[in-house]
């Protein structure tokens, strides 16, 4: 049973107690729905409240049971609002803590709502591509008004309790026994009559249809790709131009709509991936986590600083070291200069600029750090530097402390090798920004010990990161991909684009950059630093030669002003060189290569199925646990289009079948070599599966 019963005098009590967030299963309705029934038929029983144990009210709709038979089973989440709605005695929501999706439209169907300050009010579902569907956008704008109910349905976000004045009947002083004060009230208005109902309300606005037109227009220009937020608004505009129950019919046939939709399908992939990505089959449950208490960062470059605030950022008192006092004065001051900016913009109060200041310091000397639980190298990427970065390491950190690389492709295993405590050693690759950039990619090495991983995965967690677990290979999961997408761009150079037409069809399919001016971005002398590496190390794969042409002229990009593109004096706009482009004319005539006109299908379906077909390697090979990790990866790393869901979803929406056929005749053109089909890939479009099945 997920629900409780018991009297309290003249009123039932009925509280959730689904952990972790109450959340509406079939076992919850079931046990709500009997309770409420059971109250009616005592009559002893005059008024009734539903509350819920532990850290919620309600999170609406228990993700468990999405996507499962359970989600449509009686009584459905329809059958218990109506069940409380039609209750012949008053039925009181006692809300706290969390009030969100089903949860809110659930007390809404309640004839009286009271609260705790503080609680979270939300209807968040735009956020999953859809929108609330068993009443929300129909009661919320009766009881609140259509301006403020329809601003919460369309963000998603959440409201406090004490700032919806008109969604209470009461709110709570602080500290108050919710149920004790609950049931006082239901008592007080156990004999009123009738029973109020938000359904018998008008929603109120001084001009509903001037209003409805300029939000119509005002989110139809943020939506982008996304239907949900245009449907949440003429959803919401049926509770003023429709009876209730025809509004609540086509509420419920917009959400149909919407659930069958790509887009939704693509948030809803990606939010629980977001969770399975924290999942790690072979690690024992109960592992034990060392604490991390305080850490420290070897670098104070561009990535180490971006380590250090991630740190401050979450209260982790850090400390930088660096070779040099000239180096660690100016990786300080990059850190102080990024928080006093984000001050004077407001997004940063005084007082938590000077705390994370206070938090963050500066060492030249090994010593310095040796009591920290967790050190981060991040330093320049060779091997040769790190591995002589982990022997100093090795000397000085404390037993049981936790020795993580940044290294971006390097071989963790050689890293851990260089010290006589592998088991220690881990893959922290942050990406840059590292204190914005949501993405942790943990590479788990050959000897890391569970609980360093089990650590690792929970430190993501306190740094606001999306942790993804990978094993090692060169470059992981999302470089070992971007370097087969980032060779496809440069055949295409060759064959006939420019940079900007490259970007411009990746920009369109919705990646937030394309691939040349990525590369700008990150510096085009690190891939040029890769390539060496691996021509030195014999590996035998065909480039463009275009990126060393470029890297040869000086062109590293944005901090050299001058890239791909060419880029004004402190600017970053990327402007279109005659000089890069006259190079890649020269360089495809020398290679005896007659370049054509490319469209944008072809540019997507090069970079985009190269990505895949090395994702389905990846796979594999073990690389990755599953899938959906791979699509974390690019959603939080890499830019890849939320609304498509990640490379291996937006794979499974095309057809694997029709990738596979896309990918061989690719391989029967120039080039085809690097365009061998993934035996996964062939296996799975030869079932009939997607990456993503279950």
């Amino acid at each position: 049973m997920s629900a409780e019963y018991a009297l309290h005098g003249n009123v039932a009590v009925i509280t959730f107690n689904n952990p972790p967030v109450n959340g509406l299963g079939l076992a919850t309705r079931t046990a709500a729905v009997d309770g409420l029934r059971r109250a009616q038929e005592d009559p002893r029983v005059e008024a009734i409240v539903i509350t819920g144990a532990g850290k919620a009210f309600s999170g609406g709709a228990d993700i468990r049971e999405f996507n499962s038979p359970k989600a449509l089973t009686e009584p459905t989440l329809h059958t218990l609002i109506r069940t409380a709605e039609e209750a012949v005695k008053p039925v009181v929501a006692a809300i706290h803590s969390v009030c969100m999706g089903g949860g809110l439209e659930l007390a809404l169907g309640c004839h009286y709502r009271v609260a705790l300050p503080g609680a979270q009010v939300a209807l968040p579902e735009v956020k999953l591509g859809l929108l609330p569907g068993a009443g929300g956008t129909q009661r919320l704008p009766r009881a609140i008004g259509l301006e403020p109910a329809l601003n919460m349905i369309v963000s998603g976000n959440p409201v406090a309790s004490e700032k919806l004045p008109a969604l209470f009947d009461e709110v709570f002083a602080a500290g108050t026994d919710l149920v004790a004060a609950a049931v006082a009230f239901a008592g007080r208005i156990a004999q009123v009559r009738p029973l109020p109902k938000v359904r018998d309300r008008q929603a109120a606005h001084a001009d509903p249809a001037a209003f409805l037109e300029a939000a119509r227009a005002r989110v139809a220009a943020a939506a982008g790709p996304f239907p949900a937020p245009r449907e949440c608004v003429e959803t919401v505009a049926a509770a003023v131009t429709m009876p209730f129950e025809q509004g609540l019919a086509f509420e419920r046939e917009r959400f149909m709509h919407l659930i069958g939709t790509t887009e939704s399908k693509a948030l809803r992939h990606a939010f629980f991936a977001e969770r399975e990505a924290a999942k790690v089959p072979d690690l024992p449950a109960g592992t034990p986590s060392r604490p991390i208490a305080r850490a420290a960062v070897v670098g104070a470059g561009t990535m180490g600083a971006g380590i250090a605030m991630a740190f401050a950022n979450a209260g982790i008192p850090v400390t930088v070291l660096e070779a040099s006092q000239e180096a660690l004065d100016k990786g300080l001051a990059g850190v102080r200069a990024y928080y006093e900016g984000a001050a004077s913009k407001g997004k940063l109060a005084p007082e938590a600029l000077a705390q994370r200041m206070a938090l963050i310091s500066g060492a030249l000397q090994y010593q310095a750090i040796a009591d920290a639980d967790i050190v981060v190298e991040a330093v320049f990427e060779d091997l040769a530097v790190k591995e002589a970065v982990f022997r100093q390491l090795d000397e000085v950190m404390k037993p049981g402390a936790i020795l993580a690389t940044n290294t971006s492709t390097l071989d963790i295993d050689r890293i851990a090798a260089a010290t006589s405590r592998p088991l220690d050693v881990i893959g922290t690759h942050f990406f840059s920004p590292a204190h914005v950039m949501k993405l942790l990619e943990i590479v788990r090495g050959r000897a890391t010990a569970n609980d360093v991983l089990a650590t690792v995965l929970g430190l993501a967690k306190r740094l606001k990161k999306t942790g993804v677990v990978a094993r090692v290979c060169d470059g992981f999961i999302g470089n070992r991909m971007i370097e087969q997408y980032l060779r496809q761009a440069g055949f295409l150079l060759e064959e006939g684009c420019t940079p900007a037409q490259v970007d411009g069809a990746l920009e369109r399919f919705g990646f937030a950059m394309g691939p040349f001016r990525m590369s700008d971005l990150a510096g085009n002398d690190i891939g040029w630093a890769i390539r060496k590496r691996r021509a030195a190390e014999g590996r035998a794969i065909t480039y463009s030669k275009l990126p060393d042409l470029l890297c040869e002229m000086g062109r590293f990009g944005q901090k050299a002003g001058a890239g791909w593109y060419d880029y004004r004096p402190g600017e970053r706009t990327a402007l279109p060189s005659a000089q890069v482009e006259a190079m890649i004319v020269d360089h495809a005539r020398e290679l005896g290569v007659a370049r054509r006109a490319i469209g944008d299908d072809e540019i997507v379906e090069r970079l985009v199925y190269a990505l895949v077909n090395e994702g389905a390697r990846i796979l594999e090979e073990g690389i990755a646990l599953r899938a959906s990790d791979i699509d974390m990866v690019y959603l939080t790393g890499y830019g890849f289009p939320l609304y498509r869901g990640g490379p291996m979803f937006y794979a499974d929406t095309v057809g694997l079948p029709a990738v596979l056929a896309a990918i061989r005749r690719f391989a029967a053109g120039r080039h085809g070599d690097a365009w061998q089909p993934a035996a996964r890939l062939e296996q799975l479009a030869a079932e009939g599966k997607g990456f993503n099945d279950r």
